[in-house]
């Protein structure tokens, strides 16, 4: 059940070095490339590169030629990918660490654990995986992706239940249904 109306597509970037942004999200983090070519823009000919994870989806991100080489300030907090089960995010964790990313960090917000790195042109990206509580935000504190499954997320949800606001996660999904007007 979602709030009808919009539902969140895809995003894109200003790239500087588009062959090198490609590489990364196509080889570490597994995109497919499903189009690519040049565009006409109001400060001249941009280049485009569309990826996909999912079939269903032409694009859910698009790299775009242009951004300069050197800002004083980079706009984008964080790009975040949800992983399918906490043994993909492991394994996307040693991909980060085996393609020499910079600044991987492994944390828990309590409803989440999640990894955080930089990519090559220093954005910050952000895998996760929900947990199955909900506590208040922002929260953050390492973890160790080395633990096996069991002990992390146990490690997990003994710190998360010394948080403010602890709950089911299905308990505060009700709850921001109704506060939406769709529950």
């Amino acid at each position: 059940m979602t709030r009808p109306g919009l539902s969140f597509s895809h995003m894109g970037f200003f790239v500087h070095d588009i062959k090198r942004m490609e590489d990364f999200y196509a080889r570490v983090l597994e995109f497919t490339v499903t189009d690519r070519g040049p565009l006409a823009g109001p400060n001249g000919t941009m280049n485009l590169v569309f990826l996909s994870r999912d079939p269903d989806e032409h694009h859910q991100v698009v790299l775009i030629s242009g951004r300069p080489e050197s800002l004083p300030f980079n706009p984008i907090n964080q790009i975040s990918f949800k992983a399918d089960s906490l043994a993909t995010l492991k394994a996307m964790h040693r991909r980060l660490q085996e393609a020499g990313s910079r600044d991987i960090i492994p944390v828990t917000h309590g409803n989440a654990v999640s990894v955080y790195a930089l990519d090559p042109e220093g954005n910050r990206i952000e895998l996760y995986i929900d947990t199955p509580w909900y506590v208040e935000q922002p929260m953050r504190v390492p973890v160790d992706l080395t633990l096996d499954e069991a002990t992390l997320m146990a490690t997990v949800e003994a710190h998360a239940r010394t948080l403010p606001g602890f709950r089911p996660r299905d308990v505060w999904r009700a709850e921001m249904a109704r506060r939406m007007g769709i529950g």
